[in-house]
Order: C-alpha cells, then sequence, then structure tokens
C-alpha cells in the first residue's frame, strides 16, 4: 500500500500551485542551510568531547560513570 508516482506528482502540482516556485526555492534552500548548520555543530560538539575525554574532565551536564553509581 504505497505511495504512486502518479500521486507523487499530483502532490508536487498542487504544492507549486499553492505556494509558488520561488518560495519552495526559497524553503529548499533554507533547509539545506539548517542541515549544514545543524551537521557542524553536530561535529563541534563531538570533537568538543573527545577534547574533555582526552584532558579528564566532564562537561557541562554530562553525566559520568560516579555519578550513575552514586544516584
Amino acid at each position: 500500500m504505497g505511495v504512486s508516482m502518479t500521486q507523487l506528482l499530483i502532490v508536487l502540482v498542487i504544492v507549486i500551485l499553492v505556494f509558488g516556485t520561488k518560495r519552495l526555492k526559497n524553503v529548499g534552500s533554507d533547509l539545506g542551510d539548517a542541515i549544514k548548520s545543524f551537521r557542524s555543530a553536530m561535529k563541534e560538539g563531538g570533537a568538543e568531547k573527545n577534547l574533555a575525554e582526552k584532558e579528564g574532565e566532564t562537561l557541562e551536564g554530562e553525566v559520568t560513570h560516579k555519578e550513575k553509581d552514586q544516584a
């Protein structure tokens, strides 16, 4: 019970008629920028965690094994 190609095309035509191609282009580029910034933030967060692990520090809000055992 999947979605056929004709159903997708009908939905696409309706969306284009409602929003217009220029607005869809802007939404697409905004979505792409948001995904890029999310990925870069994830990479930075991972780098900070790796650096903190090397130095033996804990990050703000991070639960360590010792804290888990005490709770």
